[in-house]
């Protein structure tokens, strides 16, 4: 069974390839390994994770005539109401870089004393399957608090302002290993990883 991952970002797409590199009979495919004009741009409209990951992968599915398989998370900050949410790639602006973004997060969280910064991740993964294009879905979420300085030179996104209790460490201070074992986008992983094995073996 060939799977394409409904995305470009390279960090991403290693993270997810190594974690289903044990499932038997599954070849893992980007969008990069298909030519430029393939696939249609992908506007991320929904109003929830769950939604702006089902858009994604079934423009992928239908494009290429294989199951497609994307993931759509983000950061809730409880002092902010929940936001960056289903706007956390995009928040701050489009252009601009991991660091400068979570430089903006915590710029807004300055007065915030350390007990009001719990924050967690979200991840929603959906899987469509041509040609009846039927939907997978799997949710994570991994609870901690924000920083107030980045820490650690592993991972991407807000991982280096995300901070374990449990390991005394950010996010960025993991291994990729160690990350995917309690990420969100791990836990969902490990529940979807279940639904591929079971197609692939079907």
């Amino acid at each position: 069974m060939k799977l394409v991952l409904a995305t470009k970002n390279k960090g991403k797409i290693a993270e997810i390839k190594e974690f289903l590199s044990d499932v038997k009979g599954l070849e893992v495919l980007s969008i990069l390994d298909f030519p430029e004009d393939k696939i249609p741009p992908i506007e991320e409209t929904g109003k929830s994770f769950e939604e702006n990951a089902f858009i994604k992968a079934f423009t992928v599915a239908k494009a290429t005539g294989l199951p497609a398989l994307a993931d759509d998370s983000g950061l809730e900050v409880d002092a902010l109401g929940g936001k960056p949410g289903v706007r956390s790639a995009r928040f701050g602006g489009e252009g601009i870089t991991d660091a400068e973004r979570n430089k903006k997060l915590l710029s807004l969280l300055e007065n915030v004393p350390s007990k009001e910064r719990s924050a967690r991740f979200r991840c929603c993964m959906v899987l469509v399957v041509p040609p009846e294009f039927e939907k997978y879905v799997a949710e994570g979420v991994c609870e901690g608090y924000i920083t107030t300085e980045p820490r650690g030179s592993h991972g991407f996104g807000y991982d280096p302002i995300f901070y374990l209790p449990k390991y005394g460490k950010t996010m960025a201070e993991l291994t990729r290993s160690e990350k995917n074992k309690i990420s969100h986008r791990g836990k969902a992983l490990e529940k979807m990883k279940e639904i591929i094995r079971s197609l692939v073996n079907d």
